[in-house]
């Protein structure tokens, strides 16, 4: 027998050992783990194989691996621009922020009062983008800058009432973008036309055009009389643009832009293989109401004092359900934060020295080929060339150089011009290497050091920026890194994340996101890959994908795996189009009508609508399951037409409905497909397949059961499930070969593979598990759950049980009853923060309720604090009840108490400060003090206010 290995990752991973786990199951009156999972789930879709995966590698063997693959990925000097550029990431940064689990395992910031830090960085984000487009309102980031530029387009026909049906897409701009755009629109039934903007004349069917600023090709233009024309015929403009180079250039909102959108990426995020990068959308003040995606206010606290939160029903449009233009959920709140801490660290003046510099660079390039014989296209320019190659010199030969000789990439067009985008990592030694290539075998024959002494880098072209950005003090304070360094952590102390307490969110799976995963995504040679480098240069990236695909498809016991979608919801948005498609692919495109529970994720109906899809709402029954009679009565009303069944398994309300093989029997023989949302895949992985149980297609939450941390709100990733009947619709890329199926449709993110880089993290994580140790986790996640419930089940009312008794990973306390004596789930919540705790899901899927999940990662002593916590909290209700404590004054309705308010000379409560600030005995060890009191969501909104104002705007009266 081989001796114990003493770095076994699952033990690590699990919060429980054996004797807790011997004692939660002793509480629940079961003798061993098996048995207790049978009386779970359910017997019609248990999984009793074993899942064939590679045994479960030790931390040490899963880092030597990764430096492998890494190593096989060959890091050229990509100069292909379309949107991706080589960026410079301040160490103190990525120290700090990226590599810190302060900032990367914090959750959305819906408990304002515990995120304060998080939600300056972002308004940060949006004071910058808001700057640099000339446009006044700016949200919290998208996912990509193709998805950026297709909401564009959706919220231009949302605001037209479906009136128009036509959008105009400039062939200038970037491919993939294009590409976006029009998978986009086919299902809303919006016509893309791909023209050149200057004979583009607007039409009143016409509700919007996009172009790009400078174009793909690198040419500035004056866009200023396109704006004019579409406003004249009612429509709108967006642009898609460059931070960087907006330094230097006009302001799109000068000159007419109703929407800027494009992605922060070269804010100081690495490029990783295409992901994940936050993409910035501003527009003008009238498309507040429509704006996808979140925005960051200010408002004031209960104590009158400023504070921040998420501002209108914009921060989560999909509440608006099927009416939704938009199912937006994730953003890419990390790299935003990057991005806005980039531009504060190097402020107005910082980064237009950047962007002069990769100018003249530039520059000396263009001069030098012309000097070579060569032609460069456009004279307005910011940092890419498009080059017409001399006599005796062919596009595919210059290419073929640059890579073999000086490992360049260069872009090719299909004229048989050569792009190359110049970036804020190249030296003069670089442009030397450039100018050598073009030079052919002969020498360049003059010294480009000493033209770069003659040469100035500011920008003289049209539409040179005059207009001033970043004035706010916040981007004039932390250049130096020791200031920089305490703003950093200042912050951080300000929010509470995984570090501080467990976040037991319903639906939302905050589980550990260990060192070993996070790893990777620094290594250079896994970092700095262009998405659109030759697939031989990312040897590395494609063996780890290959195996995740594999693993994935094992897991789920599905056909095939499709990596592209960059979020939940847009996994939800590419299954059902692979659906879309493969009734079109059968003759039956009329087949649109899609089922979804009433307790579905909000997300469901609106990926649906986006989809092209009718939505039609099943009952549930009075215990929280779908109502089987009504879900046959819908599914054979509607069997002409029937396109899917949208299903969350287990269900939003926490338990394993057994009746899910007969769904969808009931789906396949009406014609058919049924969607599983995977969110909930946490209780499943080794104990069920929804490929084995009857679901045509799910999607997969990485930033929820596969590690991937949520970052403060994204970046998350959604992968798709589909059997062989869908497997050939898998969405496909305009610019790299060999992605998605046979009869792929059009791609659902800009880049092929989403968001590569952090992949790698939910590649780590099934690595390290192996086999067992992902189904033990699923194990303890459900044992956990019912644990907690079984504790807190004396003292609050349990809303949905499976017909044994038992909940699945998640379960929902009803909080209703206490409204009699006016006590309201959002007291309770703000009243868990004075206990050190996150809020769980508050009111979602039903109102009045939480809904709790301590994942497999948490130990008894955190379970048994939160229990303790909640059973406090009811003791505190009920003195409320009994009238022992005043309804209006009393510790629940003052929630949370920051350290300001407890040590104020002036106490106007009539219970004590040690009750309000200490009352539970852990807190004299750790206290997390919120940094603001309860904050007036209803102020923020009367008075949005989404940039950093000026310093007198914080005297809040």
């Amino acid at each position: 027998m081989s001796p114990r290995h003493p770095d076994r990752f699952a033990e690590r991973h699990l919060g429980l050992g054996d004797a807790e786990i011997g004692a939660l199951l002793d509480a629940l009156g079961f003798q061993d783990l098996d048995a207790f999972t049978d009386a779970v789930v359910p017997d019609a879709i248990r999984f009793s194989g074993a899942l064939d995966l590679p045994p479960a590698l030790s931390e040490r063997e899963l880092l030597d691996r990764a430096r492998a693959l890494a190593d096989k990925n060959r890091v050229y000097r990509s100069y292909l621009g379309m949107g991706y550029h080589g960026t410079i990431t301040p160490p103190v940064i990525q120290r700090n922020v990226l590599e810190n689990p302060g900032w990367y395992t914090q959750y959305t910031p819906y408990q304002a009062e515990i995120a304060q830090g998080r939600l300056e960085a972002l308004l940060n984000f949006q004071t910058a983008v808001s700057d640099l487009t000339g446009l006044p309102l700016a949200n919290a980031s998208l996912l990509d800058e193709g998805t950026a530029a297709a909401e564009a387009m959706a919220m231009f026909a949302g605001a037209q009432r479906g009136k128009r049906d036509r959008f105009f897409v400039d062939a200038r701009c970037h491919p993939q973008t294009i590409a976006v755009v029009q998978q986009r629109a086919e299902p809303l039934a919006i016509a893309v036309e791909v023209g050149d903007w200057a004979d583009f004349a607007p039409t009143e069917g016409h509700i919007g055009a996009l172009v790009q600023y400078p174009t793909t090709d690198g040419k500035v233009c004056d866009y200023g009389a396109l704006a004019d024309r579409l406003h004249d015929a009612g429509a709108s403009l967006a642009v898609a643009t460059d931070l960087l180079a907006l330094t230097l250039l006009e302001a799109p909102g000068t000159w007419g832009a109703d929407v800027a959108l494009g992605s922060s990426q070269r804010f100081g995020v690495p490029m990783g293989y295409g992901g994940p990068h936050a993409a910035f959308f501003a527009a003008k003040d009238e498309f507040k109401r429509l704006l996808p995606g979140r925005i960051i206010g200010v408002s004031k606290d209960a104590h009158g004092d400023v504070a921040l939160r998420m501002a209108l029903q914009t921060r989560e449009q999909h509440i608006r359900r099927e009416k939704a233009t938009s199912n937006i959920c994730t953003a890419q709140v990390l790299l935003a934060n990057i991005a806005g801490f980039y531009a504060v660290y190097h402020g107005p003046d910082g980064l237009k020295a950047i962007a002069e510099r990769v100018h003249g660079f530039t520059r000396l390039l263009a001069d030098g080929l012309r000097d070579l014989g060569h032609t460069v296209r456009h004279d307005a320019y910011f940092d890419t060339l498009r080059v017409h190659p001399g006599e005796g010199f062919a596009a595919a030969d210059l290419v073929q150089r640059a890579a073999d000789a000086f490992a360049i990439n260069l872009r090719r067009f299909e004229d048989g011009t050569v792009g190359i985008t110049l970036d804020e990592t190249v030296e003069l030694r670089d442009v030397d290497d450039l100018l050598a290539v073009f030079a052919g075998p002969s020498a360049p024959g003059f010294s480009t050091a000493e033209r770069m002494a003659d040469l100035e880098g500011a920008y003289a072209g049209p539409l040179a920026r005059t207009t001033p950005f970043l004035e706010h003090p916040v981007f004039h304070e932390h250049h130096a890194e020791h200031e920089m360094l305490r703003y950093l952590k200042r912050l951080e102390n300000r929010d509470l994340s995984l570090v501080h307490s467990m976040i037991p969110l319903g639906s939302c799976t905050m589980k550990l996101n260990a060192t070993a995963e996070m790893m990777p995504i620094t290594m250079p040679g896994f970092a700095h890959l262009h998405p659109f480098a030759p697939t031989a240069q990312a040897a590395g990236y494609h063996e780890a994908m290959d195996e995740l695909r594999a693993w994935l498809a094992e897991i789920t016991g599905f056909a095939a795996v499709g990596l592209q979608p960059n979020s939940g919801a847009q996994g939800e948005y590419a299954g059902l189009l692979t659906i879309r498609a493969y009734h079109q692919a059968q003759g039956e495109a009329h087949r649109t009508v899609c089922l979804i529970p009433s307790s579905a994720h909000g997300t469901n109906p609106a990926s649906a609508v986006m989809a092209g899809m009718e939505v039609v709402v099943v009952k549930a029954n009075d215990r929280g399951e779908v109502d089987m009679d009504d879900l046959r009565a819908k599914a054979e009303a509607h069997a002409d037409r029937l396109a899917a069944l949208m299903i969350t398994y287990p269900s939003t309300h926490g338990v394993f409905e057994r009746t899910i093989r007969e769904m969808a029997d009931i789906v396949h023989a009406n014609g058919g497909l049924v969607y599983m949302d995977g969110a909930n895949m946490n209780a499943q992985v080794g104990l069920t397949r929804p490929g084995d149980f009857g679901m045509d297609v799910c999607h997969l939450n990485l930033h929820k059961t596969f590690a991937i941390p949520h970052g403060g709100g994204g970046p998350g990733m959604g992968p798709i499930g589909v059997n062989e009947m869908l497997a050939p619709f898998l969405p496909g890329h305009p610019v790299v070969d060999g992605v998605g199926g046979e009869a792929a449709i059009g791609p659902v993110a800009a880049a092929p593979y989403g968001s590569p880089l952090v992949l790698l993290i939910s590649w780590a994580y099934i690595a390290l598990m192996g086999p067992e140790g992902l189904r033990r986790a699923s194990q303890l996640a459900i044992l956990n759950a019912n644990y907690m419930a079984h504790r807190l089940d004396e003292h609050y009312d349990v809303l949905y049980r499976g017909p044994a008794g038992w909940v699945a990973h998640e379960f929902i306390l009803d909080l209703r009853p206490y409204g009699k004596a006016g006590v309201t789930v959002e007291d309770v919540a703000k009243r868990l923060i004075d206990y050190g705790f996150h809020a769980p899901t508050m009111s979602w899927p039903v109102a009045g309720t939480l809904m709790i999940e301590p994942t497999e990662s948490e130990p008894k002593a955190e379970l048994d604090r939160f229990c303790d916590a909640m059973i406090s909290i009811r003791a505190e209700i009920q003195e409320v009840e009994l009238g022992l404590a005043d309804a209006d004054d009393n510790v629940l309705k003052h929630a949370p108490h920051t350290a300001a308010h407890v040590t104020a000379d002036d106490w106007p409560h009539a219970y004590g400060r040690e009750k309000a600030a200490y009352p539970a005995p852990w807190l004299r060890e750790a206290k997390f003090w919120p940094a603001v009191g309860r904050v007036d969501n209803a102020f923020g909104d009367r008075n949005l206010v989404c940039s950093c104002p000026p310093m007198e705007a914080y005297e809040v009266e």
